[in-house]
């Protein structure tokens, strides 16, 4: 019950925006105690924009597709194609910039830490799915 009213209030088009301006509020704010608060406002503003895009934008199926309230199955196999190369892109960065560190003489952090993440994170993910179907 709860993670049907969940995906309920994920996938309205008011969701997304509403979260992209909670964002810009809370990196710009991290900015701004940060000691910079121009880069605070500026960020604040990229987000306020975002949103905007994500709520005006309701004509256009691919916002409407990244907001959530019209996806399909067409939509579900684009965007699990999507993570996975996301995903994919991410490891051989990770992977790459731990071989870099290592070649430097450093010990490789935080890339490794990441790397290790990914990996078990992966593993857990396989064994789940696989019970599951």
């Amino acid at each position: 019950m709860q993670m049907a009213a969940c995906k309920r209030i994920g996938s309205t088009r008011w969701f997304l925006p509403a979260f992209s301006i909670f964002l810009g509020l809370v990196i710009g704010g991290a900015q701004w105690k940060g000691g910079d608060l121009q880069t605070g406002l500026t960020s604040l503003a990229l987000f306020v924009a975002i949103a905007a895009v994500l709520f005006l934008g309701g004509r256009s199926e691919t916002i409407r597709a990244i907001r959530g309230d019209g996806r399909d199955e067409r939509w579900a196999r684009i965007d699990l194609a999507a993570t996975a190369i996301t995903g994919t892109v991410l490891i051989v960065v990770i992977i790459s910039a731990c071989f870099y560190e290592w070649a430097n003489g450093r010990d490789g952090s935080p890339y490794t830490q990441l790397g290790a993440l990914a990996g078990v994170s992966y593993l857990v993910a396989l064994v789940v799915l696989a019970r599951r179907g």
